[in-house]
């Protein structure tokens, strides 16, 4: 990749890394690409690591379940396929990009709901055991939900001081845990840096205090290739609408290991997750199997698009979808090394491609404006507090000339603000500043 040096050498390489990937005709399926000339399409969308594109067959298959499954079976559908839509989609995920075997997997409410579910079932499992292992810059909602839990029960948290711009170590867990540890909840990838962590080392340092861990694998399902059964994890949550291109708040999902299925208690005790559904018993029975885990009526419109984003994971193989996304990011890094770096520009995801997750974070002072302006010019990353700006490379929906245009565009504006002026007229009138135009 050092050939990627000048201004024309790293578009030729764009070009030719494009030419020669394999996953590249799956960009052709997602709406909003070079592919829709009769739209105005983002010059270059680089946050799909916090919405995904929605994909052509997903817009079919909502129309068509408005227009016959649901338009013409009406009620009849909860009995025909709905009632088990959550938990067929969950085996196909579990297969596809998660590494669990069937029975395993559920889809079900937010990503917040189910973080307090199956966190609250976990540390009442062990009574006897007073503290909670987290760390300091873990996603806001995952430490607000243990705060609360910590509240609710009268548990003592326990911080692991977590980097910004690196993730949590085995060796920082083995530190604070301990006889008196009930649950560790830590993120596969660290939502701000992209710190990839290691599953099986962590799981295993928890499980020799016998303590239960809990994954949050919202930045990593989709991206990066997970193994929860092989890692002996007890339970994982995620979201749907970032690389499984969902939608914008689709259902999140849950992983419960098999032998702790009949051991943990959820607290949301809800008419779905009932022995007998429709029997309208005087009192909850939970159910057998994964379904315990579930409370309401599922929501099936939120579940439609993820169906067929699994189907192509499982058609392109998570390992190659892995090889591509370390491309992409290597491929930026490069690019901030040689155009932005000299603007004062830092990289704050780990360089070394075994530590780090599908997303590159790059901080300025500036970002928060460079932002603003590209996001006004169609350019779209995003921006995380204090500095962040990260460029969110899905891997089969995102080429590298489109990352190309959008590593050119933060170089270009943020130039511009710097000799004070807004960067945007020098860029626009560029050929990466066109591309992605209808017509061009």
């Amino acid at each position: 990749m050092n050939e990627a040096t000048g201004l024309d050498v790293p578009l030729a390489f764009a070009r030719r890394m494009d030419r020669i990937d394999g996953l590249a005709h799956y960009r052709a399926r997602f709406l909003g690409t070079d592919a829709d000339v009769e739209t105005a399409n983002p010059r270059s969308y680089l946050d799909g690591n916090s919405l995904g594109r929605p994909l052509r067959a997903s817009a079919e298959r909502i129309a068509d379940f408005l227009q016959h499954d649901w338009g013409t079976r009406l009620i009849r559908g909860w009995d025909e396929q709905w009632m088990d839509l959550p938990l067929q989609i969950g085996d196909d995920l579990g297969l596809a990009c998660l590494g669990a075997e069937p029975g395993q997997v559920f889809v079900g409410d937010s990503t917040t709901v189910l973080l307090y579910k199956l966190a609250r079932a976990a540390v009442d499992s062990r009574p006897r055991r007073t503290e909670i292992v987290l760390d300091s810059d873990n996603f806001p909602t995952d430490r607000y939900v243990l705060e609360g839990i910590a509240r609710e029960r009268g548990l003592t948290l326990r911080w692991i001081d977590s980097d910004t711009e690196g993730g949590v170590t085995a060796e920082q867990v083995r530190s604070v845990v301990g006889p008196q540890t009930s649950l560790v909840l830590l993120s596969h990838v660290a939502y701000r840096s992209g710190y990839l962590a290691d599953m099986r080392a962590i799981t295993a340092v928890a499980h020799e205090h016998d303590a239960l861990v809990l994954w949050d694998l919202s930045h990593s399902v989709g991206s990066v290739p997970i193994e929860l059964d092989r890692c002996d994890v007890d339970l994982a949550v995620g979201c749907s609408y970032k690389y499984l291109s969902g939608g914008p708040g689709a259902p999140a999902f849950g992983y419960v290991k098999s032998d702790l299925q009949p051991v943990l208690t959820q607290p949301i005790q809800g008419w779905m997750g009932s022995q007998a559904i429709f029997e309208m018993g005087p009192g909850y029975q939970p159910a057998t199997g994964i379904r315990r885990f579930m409370s309401g009526t599922p929501a099936v419109l939120g579940m439609l698009a993820m169906q067929d984003t699994i189907a192509m994971l499982g058609e392109a193989t998570i390992g190659s979808v892995r090889a591509k996304s370390v491309a992409l990011t290597e491929f930026a890094i490069t690019l901030v090394d040689d155009w932005l770096a000299p603007m004062g520009v830092t990289v704050a995801s780990p360089r070394e491609q075994t530590h780090r997750g599908g997303h590159v974070t790059i901080n300025h002072p500036l970002m928060r404006q460079v932002t603003k302006i590209l996001w006004d010019n169609d350019v779209i990353p995003d921006f995380r507090s204090p500095n962040g700006l990260r460029l969110g490379l899905a891997p089969l929906s995102t080429s590298f000339v489109e990352t190309y245009d959008g590593v050119a565009a933060v170089r270009d504006v943020l130039r511009g603000i710097l000799l004070g002026q807004s960067g945007v007229a020098e860029w626009a009138g560029t050929e990466a500043g066109q591309r992605g135009r209808p017509g061009l």
